[in-house]
């Protein structure tokens, strides 16, 4: 019954932007441009941050108009970051983060724009790559660990700003097609050609990217550093094709395969191979 009525809710939602696009289509784009690009969950209360968080050292980064929340737990010179997915928040590294803490390195992870504690309601990957940029230049991590979107965003990252500081950097089931992202959400709402143009329309003229263009595969052909692409074979949100895309351009870096971990990825043996990967 929850299914049914979701469904129709969904489809309702889709029904009326594509009437709405017929009138104001410049309307009807902004409102699915917000359903899109703002998370409707992954917010923190800073009164009711999970333990793991709670132990940290926390700091506030202004980024122009917005700032964006750190998390710090102090070790030795070694730094690595951690940049989370789509919905999520730093607390998602709860269990991966005793196999890093027993190397000894200072583990900094970030909040995402319009994620935990950081402000905003509009995700974007380029804004999420200036707030891994600052990071960098504050933190100088050797170490770069991401999930899912905030994979994708380590790559963007990396090919845009090549950081020589970056060794090494860990990508748990990331997607590499951008505008199979935008297809996935056009085709859930059942968006007509107007609305899905004007999306991408926006995307160029605001963030300057084509996102046929916008591809983990394209980024991770610029990078050199080394690499450690994690993804299960079993994931129903972002398929295991999407790591295969990635791995045939980024010559640096492996492919390891799981199976039954899901889009998460919370594994043991997992976070030791990458602790083996990163330390070894």
């Amino acid at each position: 019954m929850k299914d049914t009525a979701r469904y129709l809710y969904i489809k309702s939602i889709g029904l009326a932007l594509n009437l709405l696009s017929l009138a104001f289509p410049k309307k009807a784009t902004s409102i699915a441009y917000g359903l899109f690009s703002e998370p409707r969950s992954g917010k923190l209360i800073p009164t009711q941050l999970p333990k793991i968080l709670q132990e940290a050292i926390t700091e506030k980064i202004t980024h122009g108009d917005s700032f964006f929340q750190t998390y710090t737990w102090k070790g030795n010179d070694t730094v690595i970051l951690l940049v989370h997915g789509w919905e999520s928040n730093a607390g998602r590294w709860e269990n991966l983060l005793p196999f890093l803490r027993k190397s000894g390195s200072t583990i900094v992870a970030i909040d995402a724009p319009a994620h935990g504690l950081s402000s905003g309601k509009e995700f974007s990957i380029p804004l999420y790559a200036e707030f891994i940029h600052s990071s960098a230049q504050k933190f100088h991590p050797k170490y770069i660990i991401g999930h899912s979107i905030g994979g994708q965003t380590c790559l963007y990252y990396q090919s845009l700003y090549q950081n020589k500081d970056i060794e090494k950097m860990v990508i748990l089931g990331a997607p590499s097609d951008f505008n199979i992202i935008l297809s996935n959400f056009v085709a859930l709402l059942r968006l007509n050609t107007t609305i899905a143009i004007n999306i991408e329309n926006h995307y160029l003229h605001h963030f300057k990217l084509d996102i046929h263009q916008f591809s983990s595969q394209l980024f991770a052909k610029k990078i050199n550093t080394r690499g450690f692409i994690a993804h299960d074979e079993e994931d129903a949100v972002v398929k295991i094709e999407e790591a295969k895309k990635i791995a045939t351009t980024w010559q640096n870096a492996i492919l390891f395969k799981t199976k039954g971990l899901g889009h998460s990825m919370h594994d043991a043996q997992l976070y030791d191979k990458v602790s083996n990967f990163l330390f070894a």
